[in-house]
């Protein structure tokens, strides 16, 4: 272990004071109701579009606008949280993302509800990495910090499984304008309260942004997101898809070239260089993308093979929800005892066992029982992997490549929920040969293996490249 490791470790505090506790449920309320967010307005769409006029054939730029926002702005955002104060980015994005919340549950035509979900969109970039960073720099790495760790990934991943019942229960009940408005004392009350507990953060000088390299990257992304999500609409092959991708894929290779050059980097090519975060950062991106595109499967096995209702397939992933806290909260325990690398490539046997073991479902509901086995300990193990990466990624860094750090993170995980659903849906698509339950079954058995497939080599290359020691004792 490095000499700032080890005493990172022998100065972290031994327990959670009153004044930690707080600034921690702050946080992770705050993220836990952005990762709500992805997925609340899912079931909703189709009242959406009834309601206020939306062409079906757009309604997919609903969470297109999110998900380009969220996933195209976070590395800059990050960056902006290090130079000027972590505190100040997480309170103006939360204060944002009130208003954007408000005015999309008030909204009276497409335009609005659209303009609503782009802010809501940035004030997740920008949010998500702050908060981040403000958790890693209020708890020194330790066993504290793992365990805030574990928490903010076990809530992030069951807000995503939260958000589908959720969203399904106030459009039942109440309207799909309380998907929207539930945000709104959520962020109020986290905006009147972190002030008072939360510390600023931010670097003792205050280093030039880099502009050219902030454009190229932030349009770089969001034109690989806009192909991806098209991908899923209009196939691989369509220009919709390819143009975008391929423009994204250049701008990013502009992005390398232009960190090489510039005096003060935005992503200083020595991090990306670390194994931790490079392996690190490659391990989360195929957890979400796996465990996120595997519930839209799912979906569409409840849904289209088993019959179930949307309400019901909802709830029935409860389960999931389930084993991510189980996995969230025992992933500290584990990694204290074997150490971050060995508990991401444990978690990721388990994943990848436990997605294998879904091809056995078959076309009775007699499946559903395997189903909820499966994946209940798939959270689990997901869950660990999700908690390593995060521990990896942002460990051996100083305070100040914090921001950077949890900002390459959040857009490891924002990527990898964008791109899931599209790959999978695409891999199903083409394999479904036919109509009928049997035909959709043979199309989802074919994207659950290939799910399995990239979790296990996902699995093995960090068995390659993130071996460590394992930690000493505590």
């Amino acid at each position: 272990m490095p000499v700032t490791d080890a005493r990172a470790r022998a100065t972290a505090p031994a327990v959670l004071t009153p004044r930690l506790r707080l600034v921690l449920v702050l946080l992770l309320a705050a993220q836990f109701m952005l990762a709500v967010d992805f997925s609340v307005l899912n079931v909703a769409l189709p009242v959406i579009g009834t309601g206020l006029g939306f062409p079906a054939a757009h309604l997919q730029w609903i969470g297109t606008a999110f998900a380009l926002c969220a996933a195209g702005f976070t590395l800059l955002f990050g960056r902006v949280a290090d130079l000027f104060g972590r505190r100040r980015l997480f309170l103006g994005g939360l204060a944002v993302l009130g208003a954007a919340s408000l005015l999309g549950g008030l909204a009276g035509n497409p335009e609005v509800l659209i303009a609503a979900r782009v802010l809501q969109g940035l004030a997740t970039a920008a949010v998500t990495p702050a908060g981040l960073s403000l958790l890693t720099t209020s708890f020194p790495e330790g066993p504290l910090r793992e365990k805030a760790l574990g928490l903010n990934g076990a809530l992030m991943s069951a807000g995503f499984t939260t958000g589908a019942i959720l969203g399904g229960l106030l459009t039942d009940l109440l309207s799909w304008r309380w998907a929207f408005f539930v945000n709104v004392p959520v962020a109020l009350a986290v905006l009147l309260v972190a002030p008072a507990v939360v510390a600023e953060s931010r670097p003792d000088g205050r280093p030039r942004l880099d502009v050219p390299g902030a454009l190229s990257v932030t349009l770089g992304l969001l034109a690989v997101v806009l192909g991806l999500t098209q991908a899923g609409e209009h196939g691989w092959g369509a220009p919709s898809a390819l143009l975008p991708a391929g423009a994204g894929a250049v701008l990013l290779i502009v992005f390398g070239a232009v960190e090489r050059r510039v005096a003060e980097p935005l992503v200083p090519l020595g991090v990306l260089g670390r194994r931790s975060v490079a392996w690190g950062n490659a391990a989360g991106l195929i957890a979400f993308l796996t465990e996120t595109s595997l519930v839209f499967l799912l979906t569409l096995y409840l849904q289209e093979v088993l019959g179930f209702s949307p309400l019901a397939a909802g709830l029935s992933f409860g389960v999931l929800g389930a084993g991510t806290v189980v996995g969230g909260s025992a992933a500290p325990k584990v990694i204290g005892r074997i150490g971050s690398a060995r508990t991401l490539i444990g978690g990721g046997i388990l994943q990848a066992g436990c997605t294998a073991a879904l091809l056995g479902l078959g076309d009775t509901r007699s499946s559903l029982g395997l189903l909820l086995v499966a994946t209940f300990a798939g959270g689990v193990g997901n869950m660990l992997v999700i908690v390593g990466f995060m521990v990896t990624a942002t460990s051996g860094l100083a305070d100040r490549e914090q921001g950077l750090a949890t900002g390459l993170a959040t857009m490891t995980q924002q990527i990898g929920i964008t791109m899931g659903t599209p790959v999978m849906s695409a891999v199903a698509t083409a394999a479904t040969t036919g109509t009928g339950a049997a035909a959709v079954l043979g199309g989802l058995r074919a994207a659950i293996a290939v799910n399995a497939a990239l979790v296990l080599l996902s699995t093995l290359t960090s068995a390659l490249f993130l071996r460590g020691p394992r930690p000493g004792p505590r």
